[in-house]
């Protein structure tokens, strides 16, 4: 059997985006419901139960590991683990994971369960590649929206993104995966660092609503992370694509509002 790259969570935000740049390649899609009419070929597997998991990383050389549930972060773990567990047994040459940048200084739940994947990772045996990136522009978009729901949109005191196009870290992505394992890669950023207050008013801009702002200064030690920049890569701006021509194409697609969830398989 010819080796083939397995992608998890390749119908997400990312992940489409990758599958999309892998279509010169041998590529598979690891979901619990393949469907005949996908634009891939898709194989049944599932991470929550590790049903199916031996007879999708058969065959696979390279694993791109992008399934991710931010809602249930214990799960991130507990599947990662049956993957690699999968991957031993099939003899996976190449393990590539997607993973957030400050992940090891930041207590935000899910960003602890990213860093402790990554440790598992490091620790499996397995040759691998990690890169770490900021959050997407698809994510900034979400919590703008988010926000403005309420009448008068709060806006946390303090905090900055850096956002960065998901499809040009799926350019990375497709092209770690198509190479030989790296261990951990330097960072990859965003073009920009954008105060909250900015990116939730180009949203409300170019959504043609109008919502009056008010500083918040939330608590905790999560929030203070976030007002340190613990999250931001301001020496690795690789992105080109800034967050205000990424809000321009979705009006212009008629879809300034975002969807954003989880990517699990």
């Amino acid at each position: 059997m010819s080796e083939s790259i397995l992608v998890t969570g390749g119908t997400g935000t990312l992940g489409r985006h990758v599958v999309d740049r892998l279509h010169g390649s041998d590529i598979r899609v690891l979901t619990r419901s393949p469907r005949a009419s996908a634009p891939y070929t898709a194989v049944a597997g599932d991470l929550a139960t590790g049903v199916g998991l031996d007879e999708a990383v058969a065959g696979a050389g390279t694993i791109v590991h992008l399934a991710s549930d931010p809602r249930r972060p214990r799960t991130d773990v507990d599947g990662t683990r049956r993957l690699i567990d999968a991957a031993r047994r099939a003899g996976t040459r190449h393990l590539v994971f997607i993973s957030i940048v400050g992940v090891d200084r930041h207590p935000y739940a899910y960003y602890q369960a990213k860093y402790v994947v990554e440790r598992m990772i490091e620790d499996s045996g397995l040759p691998y590649t990690i890169l770490r990136t900021t959050q997407f522009h698809d994510l900034v978009l979400f919590m703008a929206q988010t926000l403005a729901r309420l009448p008068v949109t709060p806006i946390p005191s303090g905090w900055s993104f850096q956002p960065v196009e998901a499809g040009e870290v799926a350019d990375r992505m497709a092209a770690l995966a198509l190479s030989e394992p790296a261990g951990r890669v330097p960072d990859m950023g965003g073009p920009e660092i954008l105060p909250a207050r900015e990116f939730v008013g180009e949203y409300l801009a170019a959504a043609g609503r109008r919502r009056p702002l008010a500083p918040v200064r939330v608590p905790g030690k999560v929030s203070q992370a976030f007002r340190r920049g613990v999250h931001l890569a301001p020496g690795h701006a690789d992105g080109r694509r800034v967050y205000r021509d990424f809000l321009a194409e979705r009006v212009r697609r008629g879809r300034p509002a975002a969807g954003y969830g989880r990517s699990w398989a």
